[in-house]
């Protein structure tokens, strides 16, 4: 959940025109090649991450067509599961918000939750929408889509009556339509800006300033460990920030069961993009765990990455331990999801303070949680 109020306060650096030509010197002064860790992240990760989610937003908005031309139970399910399977693939995109991705304001179109009711509802009924708007941010995306697949009621059976008797049939079958194309179309356009030209621009990009792809990639990926993954999936649907805890904010609240994978995927994509894990053949190569061990960076007697690794794994274990249902674990036993959340943030203090620092990267964004 990305509260709107973090949203003037992200990083506004652009790094379209960042690619350095061959007179422009590396001002890195640590002799790592960091042209390495951009090559590997563009062709292995970031690229292979996003043709995977537009291939699987691609079965998504198929398997819409085929449910709005005849809501049926079976058609339902194929719906739901390709949702789902888009849903885990996002958790690996999400922390990529540079070049056009930030341009279009990419993840705020997709993932903003908790996602509002009452404009999908106002929307559905005008049937006069800009889904672009900032203003329906809290109405698209995956939120939106669980609430459109899960949330209208509280059976199957009540559910497809929105799609199939109600008087209002075809403006949600519209609006679902409309929600899913959507999220195809914004995903083309970030691949497509990837494939054709900014790809290079990124991997030429190995100055060590604000405006370097490694700089820019660090406090992003930092950024989103911080608060998309640590504050919007645990601390805030916990209550670290505010007096109670806000159940009702957790990521796939209508699909509930389905928030603990979700953000067991997240934290995979967060490991897996430290030490520089292919997506599609899991081999490792180069990352910030590689860099890290260049700089020969000892924290607490032990190498960082070790301890950066060994974090995540407790992590792990932590949110292992929730309920398959977040909700069920904040309303029955919440300690539990806040022991969660102080693992995570033992993280924060190793990335953003210890890897920082050994890098010789500066923190380009501001918090603004109180934590």
């Amino acid at each position: 959940m990305f509260k709107k109020s973090i949203l003037i306060l992200f990083s506004t650096f652009f790094f379209l025109s960042c690619g350095s030509d061959d007179s422009s010197p590396d001002t890195s002064s640590d002799g790592f090649d960091r042209a390495l860790i951009l090559t590997n992240w563009a062709d292995n990760i970031i690229i292979p991450v996003y043709e995977d989610l537009n291939t699987k937003l691609e079965e998504l908005v198929n398997q819409k067509e085929l449910f709005n031309a005849n809501p049926n139970p079976t058609q339902l399910q194929n719906l739901r599961t390709a949702w789902k399977d888009a849903y885990l693939v996002w958790q690996h995109a999400e922390m990529f918000n540079v070049g056009m991705a930030e341009s279009i304001n990419y993840v705020f179109q997709m993932n903003v939750y908790p996602t509002n009711v009452q404009d999908i509802q106002a929307n559905i009924l005008s049937r006069d929408y800009d889904l672009s708007s900032v203003n329906n941010n809290d109405a698209v995306g995956f939120p939106a889509v669980d609430y459109m697949l899960y949330g209208l009621a509280d059976t199957d059976a009540e559910i497809l009556n929105w799609y199939t008797t109600s008087a209002e049939a075809e403006a949600y079958k519209m609006y679902l339509s409309d929600l899913t194309t959507r999220m195809k179309s914004l995903t083309q356009t970030v691949l497509d800006d990837w494939k054709n030209g900014y790809r290079d621009n990124f991997v030429e990009s190995t100055d060590n300033t604000a405006t370097g792809a490694i700089n820019i990639m660090a406090n992003d990926f930092i950024f989103y460990y911080e608060k998309g993954f640590r504050a919007n999936k645990f601390g805030i649907p916990a209550g670290n920030f505010s007096p109670n805890p806000l159940p009702d904010r957790v990521e796939a609240y209508y699909k509930e069961d389905f928030s603990k994978t979700l953000a067991l995927e997240a934290l995979l994509a967060i490991e897996h993009f430290f030490n520089g894990i292919a997506y599609n053949t899991r081999i490792d190569s180069d990352s910030f765990d590689d860099y890290l061990g260049y700089v020969n960076t000892i924290s607490s007697g032990e190498d960082l990455n070790v301890l950066i690794n060994d974090q995540f794994e407790e992590s792990r274990s932590k949110i292992n331990m929730l309920n398959d249902s977040f909700v069920q674990q904040i309303e029955n036993n919440n300690v539990a999801m806040t022991e969660a959340f102080d693992a995570i943030q033992m993280g924060v203090v190793l990335l953003k303070v210890d890897m920082l620092q050994a890098l010789d990267i500066s923190v380009d964004f501001v918090d603004a949680d109180g934590d």
